[in-house]
């Protein structure tokens, strides 16, 4: 039988469970991690805009009374003090005019030297300075305007997404492996499956059984399978049983189970097309000589009884070495096999007429001797089964004819 071509341009169903995992864990994955990552910049973004201005209301208290005293250089001392905290990059004093008084914010080095990234998320988390009233004696005096520091705010953002990241890739390969020890069951009961349907179709042997599963619905699958194999196999044994029933009726000869004249016919061609055993191969032909009268006197299902008396001794002058057929009526025939010389095939014929005869005993009580008149022929003399056959059949009817002069004289 023909197997079933491999198309590797399938994947395995284990490729694809695994694949499925995989789409489905990256997908889950990075959604969580977007979603994540950006409720957590909206709420810092919160919390740096409060933080900056709760910046802007101590710095406008710290510099109230350098704007009193319109001292620019202690404005510009708390500035630098307060700067240090890395609150703000940059801050403008103006007096209640809107006159500036003084400037604070980084050196150029620094703002060369600005992450890009990070310029981009400052921006975001304070799009607008926070300007704040600088109070003296619950008047406004001037006013306070901070820009938010960018190099803190970077540094947080770079490691709470790297954290991030870095406990999702964990938790992925963590899933990632579950699912795989999961999937095992799965795939181990697909495999028991497909293992033995892939048996059957290979051997056509229906006995194998897809064992119980763990999971209730390929469990459940298994069952019916098994069922439907069981059924099969029963089907299978019928059909057998059927045919080796319609091969032996074909084959044998009804009444006293012997090979049939088919049979014999096959198993002379078989002896004709081996050159070894044709030469060391004879063929008797046998025929009663009084099983008319028998059935006369007695009746058929008496002669059915010689018949089978007969059948029975000529299997045991037979053996396990020669075959014997029935034509049919009162007419049989052996196939002697591994004969080397003529006194070979006359010790079986003495040994066939010995056993002739001896008396059958009939149910009714009779007792009958039944005598065969047997022909000869060696199958190495012919070349085909019909010459053999006539052979075998002339040699028969001179026997037949001497047995009758003998009888008559």
């Amino acid at each position: 039988m023909d197997k079933p071509s491999a198309d590797y341009s399938r994947p395995s169903f284990r490729k694809a469970l695994v694949r499925i995992s995989v789409i489905s864990v990256v997908t889950t994955m990075t959604v969580a991690w977007l979603f994540i990552s950006a409720t957590s910049m909206l709420s810092f973004r919160q919390y740096a805009d409060k933080n900056l201005q709760l910046m802007a209301h101590t710095v406008s208290y710290s510099l109230e009374a350098a704007v009193v005293f319109r001292d620019g250089n202690a404005a510009m001392e708390t500035l630098k003090e307060l700067g240090k905290q890395g609150q703000f990059s940059s801050a403008v004093v103006t007096d209640i005019r809107g006159n500036e008084l003084v400037r604070w914010g980084q050196d150029d080095d620094s703002l060369l030297h600005k992450d890009p990234l990070g310029g981009m998320v400052s921006g975001w988390l304070f799009p607008q300075p926070v300007e704040q009233p600088i109070l003296h004696n619950g008047e406004r005096i001037g006013t306070v305007t901070l820009i938010g520091e960018d190099a803190t705010v970077t540094d947080f953002v770079y490691r709470s997404l790297g954290v991030l990241t870095i406990c999702l890739l964990l938790a992925s390969l963590v899933a990632l492996l579950f699912t795989r020890h999961l999937l095992r069951r799965l795939i181990a009961a697909l495999k028991n499956i497909t293992g033995v349907v892939h048996d059957i179709r290979a051997t056509r042997d229906f006995s194998r059984r897809v064992p119980p599963s763990q999971i209730n619905e390929l469990h459940l699958f298994g069952e019916d399978f098994n069922s439907l194999l069981t059924e099969i196999e029963k089907w299978q044994q019928r059909e057998q049983q059927e045919r080796a029933s319609l091969l032996k009726r074909a084959l044998h000869d009804p009444l006293t189970g012997l090979a049939n004249r088919a049979a014999f016919r096959s198993a002379l061609e078989s002896v004709l097309s081996d050159s070894t055993r044709k030469t060391h191969t004879a063929l008797l032909f046998m025929d009663g000589d009084n099983f008319k009268e028998i059935n006369d006197t007695w009746g058929h299902a008496a002669g059915d009884e010689v018949l089978l008396a007969i059948a029975g001794r000529l299997s045991d002058c037979a053996g396990n070495t020669h075959l014997v057929c029935r034509f049919g009526g009162d007419e049989f025939a052996m196939i002697l096999e591994n004969i080397s010389h003529d006194d070979e095939i006359q010790a079986v014929i003495d040994d066939i007429n010995g056993r002739m005869a001896e008396p059958i005993h009939l149910q009714g009580g009779e007792r009958v001797v039944m005598t065969l008149s047997i022909g000869r022929a060696v199958v190495s003399q012919a070349a085909t089964v019909e010459g053999v056959m006539e052979a075998a059949d002339r040699s028969m009817y001179l026997e037949k004819q001497q047995h009758h002069q003998r009888a008559v004289s």
